[in-house]
C-alpha cells in the first residue's frame, strides 16, 4: 500500500485500552481532540478487570510522602505525575463516575461493591458520549517510515492510520494473554528510544523444594513470619507479613513486597540465586527463643519440644527440617539461631507471563515533562510500559491513571502548539 486513499486519518490515536490509555483518551476528549482508541483485544480494560476479581484495590489512603516512597528509585519521576493526579484526586474521579469508595482496615481504597466492571462500564459510557471511538482487535505493528502513520494488524488485514499525535499505553509484559506482551519495546528501540528490558515485579520465586516438603506443604500459608533481604551494604531489611508455599517455591503478599530487591540480588549473583532470611517467630526476641529451645525437654523429641515451647508446627516446623542439617537441628544453640534467621535460597523469579506486574520499559530519561519521547516528536508514552514499579496496594493503578492523564494533556498541548 502506498496511496493516501488506503490510509485512515484520525486526530489523535491512543494505543492501548487499559487505565492509562483510557485516561489519556479522556483528557484528550475533554480538551476538544477527536480521539480514536486502538486495542489488540476484543474489549478494553481486560487486565483492569482481572485485577478487580479479588476486590478492586484502586489506591491507598496513606500520607502523600509515604505513598510516593513506594515507587523507590523512580519516586522523583513519579512525583510530577502524582502532583497532577494523586490518590485523593483518583477517589474524586471515581466518585464522578457514580461509584462510591471506602477505605479498608489496611488503608487500601476500594469501590463499595469491590468490583471493577461497573466502574469500567460507566467510564466507557462517558468516553463514548464525549466522542471517543474504539477500534478493537487492532494490534499496533509500529510505524511506516514517518511516525505520523501507524500500522495495525486487524481481522480484515493490515490497516494504516495517519494521526496528528499518538499516545502509546501498551502495558508491560505480565499477563500477555490480557493484551500486554512487551512487543512495543523493540519497535521503539529501533527508533533510538532508550528502553530497559522488562523483568518480573510483584512476583514469586522458585526454591527447588524436596519432593517430601513440596508434597506436604504446597498451598500452605506461612503466617506471622518476617523476611530479611540483604541491602547492597550487606545489612538486612526486615518486613513482617504472610506468604504462601507453592510446589515450586514461595509467593504471596510479603514476598511480592520484597520482590524487587530479591530479584536484583539474584541478577547480581550471576544465576546462583539470592538467600533471604526467614524469622519464624518475629513476635519473640532472639533471647526468648534461645531460652525456650534450651529449656530442658526431658524425653520429648525436639519437634515436640518446639511445638510445646514455641508453637512451631506444620509448615514452619517443616521449613526447619527442610532448611537445616541434621547436625544443626540437633544443636539447640544453632537451632535457636536458625528459628530467628533461617537461610532460604531463592533460585529465580517466576516467569514474567504469570507475575502481577513488570519493571522495565521506556526510560523516563527518554521523555520530556509532557511524557513525549524526545527522539520521536508527537509520540507520548504512559502506564506500565514506562520503566517504574511499585508494590500492590493501589500504587500501580494510581500511577497508571496519573501517567495517562499527563500524557493526554501533553499531547493536547503539543497539538495546540502546532495548530
Amino acid at each position: 500500500m502506498s496511496s493516501d486513499e488506503s490510509i485512515d486519518s484520525v486526530n489523535v490515536a491512543v494505543v492501548g485500552g487499559g487505565p492509562a490509555g483510557l485516561m489519556a483518551a479522556e483528557a484528550l476528549a475533554a480538551g476538544g481532540a477527536r480521539v480514536d482508541v486502538f486495542d489488540a483485544m476484543p474489549s478494553v480494560g481486560r487486565k483492569f478487570l482481572m485485577a478487580g476479581k479479588g476486590g478492586m484495590n484502586l489506591t491507598h489512603s496513606e500520607r502523600a510522602d509515604a505513598f510516593l516512597a513506594r515507587y523507590g528509585a523512580r519516586s522523583p519521576n513519579i512525583a510530577p505525575l502524582l502532583a497532577r493526579f494523586d490518590a485523593s484526586a483518583l477517589r474524586d474521579w471515581v466518585h464522578g463516575l457514580g461509584v462510591q469508595t471506602f477505605v479498608g482496615s489496611s488503608g487500601r481504597v476500594f469501590p463499595t461493591d469491590m468490583k471493577a466492571a461497573p466502574m469500567l462500564r460507566a467510564w466507557l459510557h462517558r468516553l463514548r458520549a464525549s466522542g471517543v471511538t474504539f477500534h478493537m482487535r487492532h494490534r499496533w505493528l509500529g510505524w511506516e517510515e514517518e511516525t505520523s502513520i501507524s500500522r495495525f494488524a486487524t481481522p480484515s488485514g493490515e490497516k494504516r492510520v495517519r494521526h496528528g499525535a499518538i499516545v502509546l499505553a501498551l502495558g508491560g509484559a505480565s499477563w500477555p494473554q490480557l493484551g500486554s506482551d512487551g512487543g512495543a519495546l523493540p519497535i521503539l528501540a529501533a527508533r533510538g528510544v532508550d528502553v530497559r528490558p522488562f523483568v518480573p515485579s510483584n512476583c514469586g520465586f522458585d526454591v527447588g523444594w524436596s519432593e517430601h516438603f513440596s508434597s506436604r506443604f504446597a498451598g500452605e500459608p506461612l503466617k506471622s513470619v518476617a523476611i530479611g533481604v540483604a541491602r547492597a551494604d550487606g545489612a538486612l531489611d526486615w518486613r513482617v507479613g504472610e506468604c504462601l508455599i507453592t510446589d515450586q517455591g514461595i509467593e504471596g503478599s510479603l514476598i511480592y513486597a520484597l520482590s524487587a530487591p530479591i530479584r536484583d540480588r539474584i541478577a547480581e549473583s550471576g544465576g546462583v540465586g539470592a538467600t533471604i532470611m526467614l524469622d519464624l517467630a518475629p513476635q519473640l526476641s532472639a533471647e526468648r527463643v534461645r531460652d525456650e529451645v534450651l529449656h530442658p525437654r526431658g524425653a520429648r523429641s525436639m519437634s515436640s519440644h518446639l511445638q510445646s515451647r514455641l508453637h512451631l508446627t506444620g509448615v514452619k516446623a517443616g521449613l526447619l527440617r527442610e532448611c537445616v542439617s541434621k547436625d544443626e537441628f540437633a544443636d539447640p544453640e544453632t537451632l535457636a539461631a536458625r528459628i530467628k534467621a533461617l537461610p532460604l535460597r531463592l533460585l529465580r523469579t517466576r516467569p514474567i507471563e504469570e507475575v502481577i506486574s513488570s519493571a522495565g520499559g521506556v526510560a523516563f530519561e527518554a521523555l520530556d515533562a509532557r511524557s513525549m519521547l524526545s527522539a520521536l516528536p508527537g509520540v507520548f508514552c504512559a502506564g506500565e510500559m514506562l520503566d517504574w514499579e511499585a508494590p500492590t496496594g493501589g500504587y500501580l493503578l494510581t500511577a497508571c491513571f496519573a501517567s495517562g492523564l499527563v500524557a493526554g494533556e501533553g499531547a493536547l498541548a503539543w497539538l495546540a502548539e502546532r495548530a
